[in-house]
Order: C-alpha cells, then structure tokens, then sequence
C-alpha cells in the first residue's frame, strides 16, 4: 500500500494534507494511493453547498460543521475558491470564515482553486473527497465558488445539492437561467430575516409545482393562500416515487434554521437510498465518476503524448498555414499512432 495512503487510514491528517496536494499538483504515486484508498471509501455522505456569490454560502457551511459535530461526526469540507491570478492557488476566502473550526481534529478543512475550471469545481475535488471519505469523515461539505450558468458540476458529485439562495439577489430568474432548479435536492433560502424572504419562498414554491407540472393556474398565482399551495406540494409529494424539493429558511449568521436543514438532507438520503429513481441516481454518479476520471486522464495522456506536436501546430494556426480543425485531426492521429 501507498505510505500515504496508510497515513490516511490512520487518520493522520498531515498524511491525508500531503496526499490532498499531491494529488492536486499530480505528483508521482498519487493514482497508486488513490486506488489504495478505494476499497476504504462509501462510508462518507457528501453534501454539495452552491449558490449566488454573497448568499451566504460560507456561513451557512460553517454552521453544518458545528451541527455535525455536535452529532458526534467527523466532518471534512473542501471549499473551492476562485484561483488566484497570479500563483494560481486558493484564495482562501470561505477558509478564513471557518476558523472558529481550525483547532478541532476532527474537522478537515481543506481550500482549492478552481484553476479555470467552469464547472465550479477544480479537477481535484472529486478525489479529495475520497481522501477525506478514507480519512474517516462521516460527512463531508463541498463549497462551491458561487453558481452561474456553467457551475453544476457539484451535482454530479454530492449526494445531495442544497442551492442556497437569498432575497433581493434576483436568485429568482438566475436558478431558472442555470437550470438550478434540475439540480437542487433542498433550497435553503438564507437571510430569512430580511425583506423579500417570504417572497421569494412563495417563487420557489411555484417554480417547483411549475417544473413537475402539477399545480393548477390558480396554485401559481402570488395571490392564492398559503393553503393552496400546500395543497399543490400535496399532490406532488404523491407522485410514484418522485423527490419534491423542500425550501428551508434559515439565519445562517445566528445559526436559526440549520437543524431544519439538516433534517432535509437527511430525509433526502433515505428518500435516495430507499427509492427506484435515488438508485438510478447513484448509478448516473457512478458514471459519471468513472467518465471523469477516464477523460481526465485520458487528456493528460494525449497532452504530455503530442507534447511537441502541438507547439508546431499553434505556431501554424498564428500564422494561418493552417486551421484549428485540420490542426487538432492531425494531433488525433498522431497520439493515436503513439498508442
């Protein structure tokens, strides 16, 4: 077995830091100990955290942390912050507000950058979260950089998605522009002690009942009861098998609501564990997993293999001997020749 990768087992955390770098700098072993590390993993449940920029996505994490912990669990959290421009590395930013949790051993906080990648997510987390599963974290958060159009890659790897939202950001028109709406497993509608809160409840309500086409005109009209709409979450809730999505508010700054949130998850990971669509759903993230790991190696593989090649190519295409069609069909058959 790979020494760090026995470190880790161990749950030495200066062995599962190390090996946390390795792999994100893609140093020599880090498959050997990844693959050592494999058959220990699937006793972690990961829950993704994403969301606008300033909706408190940070917060919200940190008061999970405490919850968990108060549980008795061991918890591991990967905050992905945006790469600096400079060195390339994590910002730091959602680390810095999690220090209150810097002294506890059993709390593994662990920043990346995303380092351009558009999913929100750099190359590096889907392992990192394996690492922290073999560490012996029973649950570990993954803090996305702030959900856009091109972010939701963190639906594919957590098990459960909470999109956090907060009035007056206009999360409203942004979750149905990035197709949140797919993806999320709880809303959490944070800064609930602000104007607009209730509002942008009643938006979420419809935009659900909208999206499983079951509530009447009546039902998505702002100017129907509370009753009404409860009776439309009803009906859905009685759909054969079907999540319906639920909408937790919470003050994520004086810790309100976070019990409710957790509850959530949890119902959503008997609901997933227990139910014909959350098993096809962990055959999907088994896929995907696999299809990750193939193209990225896959990528690395064909670079370092059309290494040269490629540096003659992109001179060609500058000065336009040549187009970046014909150019990358060339470098193709050129790796393909090599394997």
């Amino acid at each position: 077995m790979h020494p760090l990768a026995e470190k880790v087992l161990q749950g030495d955390v200066r062995a599962t830091a190390r090996l946390l770098r390795n792999i994100d700098d893609r140093a020599d072993g880090w498959l050997d100990a990844l693959s050592d590390l494999h058959p220990h993993t699937g006793n972690a449940y990961v829950i993704g955290i994403t969301g606008n920029p300033g909706a408190g996505k940070s917060t919200l994490t940190d008061q999970l942390i405490a919850h968990y912990r108060r549980e008795g669990h061991r918890v591991g959290v990967i905050a992905v912050d945006p790469s600096s421009p400079y060195t390339g590395g994590a910002i730091l930013g959602d680390r810095i507000r999690m220090q209150r949790h810097a002294l506890d051993r059993e709390v593994f906080i662990r920043s990346m950058a995303t380092r351009g990648q558009l999913g929100g997510l750099s190359r590096s987390t889907a392992d990192a979260t394996r690492v922290l599963d073999a560490w012996g974290a029973k649950v570990v958060i993954v803090e996305t950089v702030g959900v856009g159009q091109d972010e939701l890659e963190i639906a594919r790897l957590a098990h459960s998605t909470v999109v956090v939202m907060a009035p007056g950001l206009g999360d409203e028109v942004q979750a149905i522009k990035a197709g949140i709406l797919e993806v999320a497993d709880v809303f959490c509608v944070n800064k609930a002690d602000r104007d607009g809160a209730d509002a942008t409840v009643r938006d979420l309500e419809m935009m659900i009942a909208l999206g499983h086409e079951l509530a009447s005109a009546g039902a998505h009209s702002r100017g129907h009861s509370a009753g009404a709409l409860d009776l439309a979450r009803e009906e859905l809730r009685a759909k054969a098998g079907e999540w319906l999505v639920p909408i937790v508010k919470a003050v994520a700054s004086r810790g309100e609501g976070i019990a409710a949130l957790a509850e959530a998850i949890a119902k959503h990971r008997t609901w997933e564990d227990s139910s014909p669509l959350g098993a096809a759903k962990r055959e999907e993230r088994a896929r995907d997993e696999l299809s990750v790991v193939f193209h990225d190696l896959l990528r690395d593989e064909a670079t370092r293999a059309v290494a040269a090649p490629f540096d003659a190519a992109a001179k060609a295409l500058l000065r336009r001997e040549t187009d970046p069609y014909t150019a990358a069909r060339a470098l193709l058959d050129a790796f393909r020749g090599r394997v």
